[in-house]
């Protein structure tokens, strides 16, 4: 890599500001890279790509696939809570 000559102040002041803009965007980048990386670990995401996501094409010719894409985030919601609740209940020596 070629190092830079500068004339004047002036141009390292804006240099300095693009390279302080371009750290801003890629850590922005970064924190929503992670926000999305977040939100698609849920049970129902997880499932989902387990089970295959169906596009809508998909959807229509295969005759369960409107089925699976209706009941399982319906069965996440409701399951993934009540598990949830008997396993913290749930004494340890059961």
């Amino acid at each position: 890599m070629e190092t830079k000559k500068y004339s004047s102040y002036a141009q390292i002041n804006r240099e300095l500001e693009i390279l302080k803009i371009e750290k801003e965007i890629n850590y922005q980048k970064l924190v929503f890279g992670l926000k999305k990386t977040k939100e698609s670990f849920t049970p129902q995401n997880i499932v989902s790509d387990l089970l295959g996501t169906y596009s809508s094409a998909a959807a229509a010719s295969n005759p369960y696939g409107a089925i699976i894409n209706t009941a399982v985030p319906f069965i996440l919601k409701t399951a993934v809570p009540f598990i949830k609740n008997w396993l913290s209940k749930r004494k340890r020596g059961d």
